[in-house]
């Protein structure tokens, strides 16, 4: 059991070594340019940010430059309020595929300012091109743990909030049949409209005697006959 142990301690020792042992970085080709050349980039960048007036920082927000005006911005609105400047700090590169990043950390008095800058290796050229250029405040891990606490706080935060709104409106769901039965039992009936019975007057229809009409007919038609009024019956008599 002991060996099986010390033999697992040693590939343990053994991974952890070999993950430590990776190329210098002052060994490494960066597309023609060498670890020196980047670090001197950056320390005469943040010397000359270091330096700049407030006049001169105002005319380089209007250089046509985008990198070199977001570098100004960046370094305006990071170093304010910081203190005075110090010096250099620890200056680290990396490179991935066709990119190339450097970062060179600025000490002032209050806090540190690390000053990024990422370089991309055009193929048609076969150089270098500089590509951004930002400056961020350095943070401790106090500050880093105590912000992603309360990022995690806020986001929890959210989604429960979200949670009982979505809860009160389902339950809210169930009381809408008890309020329409409540509303429609205390609603008042509308009283029956009365049908109102118009009297239709009989159609009273005068007449004419029978007899004389009976006579009248019998006359013209023994007139216009030529014959004898007696010789005639009416049987019946239709109006129309």
């Amino acid at each position: 059991m002991k060996k099986k142990l010390s033999l697992l301690l040693c590939l343990v020792c053994m991974v952890l070594g070999l993950a430590a042992c990776g190329p210098d970085p002052r060994d490494v080709d960066y597309f023609g340019m060498s670890y020196e050349e980047f670090e001197y980039i950056a320390e005469q960048n943040i010397d000359m940010l270091s330096t700049l007036t407030e006049e001169q920082k105002q005319y380089f927000q209007t250089y046509n430059d985008e990198v070199v005006q977001k570098l100004v911005n960046s370094w305006s609105e990071a170093t304010q309020d910081l203190g005075a400047y110090v010096g250099l700090g620890e200056f680290t590169i990396s490179k991935t595929q066709d990119t190339v990043t450097t970062e060179q950390i600025a000490v002032f008095e209050e806090r540190e300012v690390c000053v990024t800058f990422v370089y991309e290796y055009n193929y048609e050229s076969k150089q270098l091109e500089q590509k951004d250029i930002n400056a961020d405040l350095v943070y401790t891990l106090g500050e880093k743990m105590g912000k992603a606490g309360l990022n995690t706080l806020m986001g929890m935060g959210t989604v429960f909030i979200v949670l009982i709104l979505i809860s009160l409106i389902i339950y809210a769901f169930n009381l809408i049949p008890v309020l329409q039965k409540k509303f429609a039992g205390t609603k008042e009936e509308e009283p029956a409209k009365e049908t109102v019975v118009v009297p239709v007057a009989p159609v009273t229809e005068q007449l004419t005697d029978d007899l004389e009409l009976v006579a009248v007919i019998t006359a013209a038609i023994a007139a216009s006959e030529g014959t004898p009024a007696d010789g005639l019956v009416v049987r019946s008599i239709r109006r129309r």
